[in-house]
């Protein structure tokens, strides 16, 4: 993690899982978001291109968040751009829905665990701000 000092030290809100749980889940989550991208990409629908600026989106939101909270310690807004990837993951469900079943459902784990996150980052925020 960026600063785990920092981040030990947080009050951490209930059902928070150790540290070690984090590289294990995301790796299998991206694994997932790589296959649903796959499946979209050969998939027979026609135009894609709003799906392509969904996923795209969504993918940048998701690696800005890690910076924010542990780098720049910004919990407040680290919680915003959880607002922003979860409605970008929410539009992107729903264009790969309309092109790949597969690829809807590959996705659908990290929706929820971005869910998960988000209920985690408003509890760090509570009890420690």
């Amino acid at each position: 993690m960026y600063n785990s000092i920092w981040y030990q030290s947080l009050l951490k809100p209930p059902f928070s899982p150790p540290e070690t749980f984090f590289a294990p889940v995301w790796s299998v989550l991206y694994f997932l978001i790589f296959l649903a991208l796959i499946f979209y990409i050969l998939s027979d629908k026609d135009d894609k291109k709003r799906g392509y600026i969904y996923f795209v989106v969504q993918l940048c939101l998701n690696l800005l968040w890690a910076p924010v909270f542990f780098g720049f310690k910004k919990i407040t807004l680290a919680f915003i751009v959880l607002l922003f990837l979860t409605r970008y993951i929410y539009l992107t469900l729903k264009e790969f829905k309309k092109a790949s079943n597969v690829a809807f459902w590959l996705l659908i784990p990290y929706f929820l665990w971005v869910l998960f996150a988000l209920y985690l980052n408003l509890g760090y925020l509570y009890l420690n701000t």
